[in-house]
């Protein structure tokens, strides 16, 4: 019995793939020998075409150099052109000559692929960098000395660089002739569920890269919110670690603490000092009317800006005047001495001037038998126009 060995049957699909190829093969070769005259001027011109697109390419490079401190538009530029591809060039030379050499259907269409295939890459390439060029840009170049900007910066790079890339891929597979329904619904639907899933984690993750690029504050600056207030030790993607003034380390999600009114007391302009003072009944209007003027004085003697000095109004045991004062700056260190000292010069004014500083009293009237008041106070004969012998009995 004889035995009698067969290869096996190739598939359909390998069948056409083969029979395009060799169909390819026989129309290059005939098409070469044809038109090679031609085809050697397409080639020349291709090659010229090649050469101005590398020099267009390093004088964009040059013309916009990169700035360490400082990402600006010359500098995105400068990016997007390094990042273009040499196959790209060479694929953009091949599509612009290959009408003039009557380039055969099968191979035009093979090149008007590849010129496809190579832009929508190309297209993604400079995407990814116009974003990134961007979001740096916006950042201000900080992310060279911050540690964790340039985490938020490969976070970030990553993310954009799957989003264009997926966007690229399903357009090369649209183009191929595959249906890519299902796949941007599976995407969508993957998407959604990793998000859900992943809420929290996102929440804290966009939270801190709102604060890296917005910089509501930064490394070393004082915040406060509500009865908080401390250091910014580190900013981290999660979560901010604060030194309270008590000497706790805070550690708050970066959620929460955006989800707060934060103040941030480093970039105060000024600190203001508020006083309210209040000079005794008795004080003589003459005397009044001076003291406002006094407190300018004393305020601009310390070095301060006088914001408000006069008369505020009228308590239930003193003559009231609010002072507020300016003090240039954002250190206590500085404001806290600058209060003591004005205080003392106040009470040491107020004393050579014989301006009495009142606290809270009270007067009691009793009566006689017969319903005579009985004054708290020794009477004594009052002259025409003069107070002050009653002010003093009475304040005695």
């Amino acid at each position: 019995m004889q035995i009698i060995k067969t290869s096996p049957t190739p598939p359909p699909a390998a069948k056409d793939i083969t029979a395009q190829a060799q169909l390819l093969m026989s129309e290059t070769t005939s098409w070469l020998a044809e038109n090679w005259l031609k085809i050697a001027i397409a080639v020349g011109f291709a090659v010229l075409i090649v050469l101005l697109l590398l020099t267009l390419q390093k004088l964009s490079q040059r013309l916009c150099r990169e700035d360490d401190a400082l990402v600006n538009w010359r500098t995105i530029v400068g990016r997007m052109a390094a990042r273009t591809k040499f196959w790209f060039i060479v694929i953009i030379a091949a599509r612009i000559v290959a009408g003039y050499a009557e380039t055969p259907v099968l191979l035009d269409k093979t090149i008007s692929f590849l010129f496809t295939i190579a832009v929508t890459v190309q297209a993604a390439i400079w995407a990814r960098e116009l974003v990134l060029g961007l979001v740096e840009h916006r950042a201000g170049g900080a992310q060279h000395a911050n540690g964790a900007l340039n985490s938020a910066m490969n976070i970030i790079r990553a993310l954009v660089t799957f989003l264009v890339f997926a966007i690229a891929s399903v357009l090369i597979l649209g183009n191929l002739g595959v249906n890519v329904t299902g796949l941007i619904a599976g995407l969508g639907v993957g998407g959604i569920a990793i998000g859900l899933a992943a809420q929290g984690v996102f929440s804290d993750l966009f939270a801190g890269i709102s604060i890296l690029f917005d910089r509501p504050f930064k490394v070393g600056e004082k915040v406060a919110f509500g009865d908080i207030i401390g250091v910014v030790e580190q900013i981290g993607m999660r979560s901010t670690r604060i030194r309270l003034f008590t000497g706790e380390l805070l550690i708050i999600s970066n959620k929460n603490l955006m989800d707060k009114e934060i103040r941030n007391v480093t970039k105060r302009d000024h600190i203001r000092l508020t006083f309210m003072l209040g000079v005794t009944y008795e004080t003589p209007s003459a005397t009044l009317a001076r003291i406002p003027g006094m407190l300018h004085e004393l305020g601009e003697a310390q070095g301060a800006k006088v914001a408000r000095a006069g008369f505020e109004g009228f308590g239930e045991s003193s003559l009231d005047f609010q002072f507020i004062v300016d003090v240039h700056g954002s250190d206590w260190g500085v404001a806290h001495p600058l209060r003591d000292r004005l205080l003392v010069a106040i009470m040491d004014r107020f004393a050579a001037e014989g301006i009495g500083l009142a606290y809270p009293t009270q007067t009691s009237y009793t009566a006689a038998p017969d319903g005579t008041i009985i004054m708290p106070y020794p009477e004594v004969n009052v002259v025409a126009g003069d107070l002050t012998a009653v002010a003093a009995a009475h304040h005695t």
